[in-house]
């Protein structure tokens, strides 16, 4: 018999994996992906932008890279108290050197 759950960290809900166990050794080995910092920035502003939905589901889409300034692109997918689901992008534009915000778009998404 397979009992699924969920579990609630802040607003952030996750599904734990179903069949593999990761270990605190694995966890370790995998390396921390440069987009991470700029994730969780994502998640934040998100969570605070839309305060009364929770964040179910996030895709890193990538990054564009200029001369002077990049934009790490994500896409977030959000449940409202009335349980309507949407996706959020959100373009994170930051300096190349000092690695400073200097905007972060939103656009809703239906799909």
């Amino acid at each position: 018999m397979l009992i699924l759950s969920t579990v609630v960290v802040g607003k952030i809900l996750t599904t734990p994996p179903s069949e593999e166990t990761v270990t605190a050794q694995e966890l370790e080995q995998k390396p921390t992906p440069a987009y991470a910092k700029w994730g969780r920035l994502a998640m934040q502003e998100v969570m605070a932008k839309y305060p009364s939905a929770d964040v179910i589901d996030y895709l890193h889409i990538g990054r564009e890279t200029g001369s002077v300034t990049s934009v790490e692109k994500f896409k977030l997918w959000l449940r409202a108290e009335d349980n309507r689901e949407f996706g959020v992008f959100v373009d994170i534009t930051f300096n190349n050197q000092t690695e400073e915000v200097v905007n972060i778009q939103y656009t809703e998404s239906t799909n």
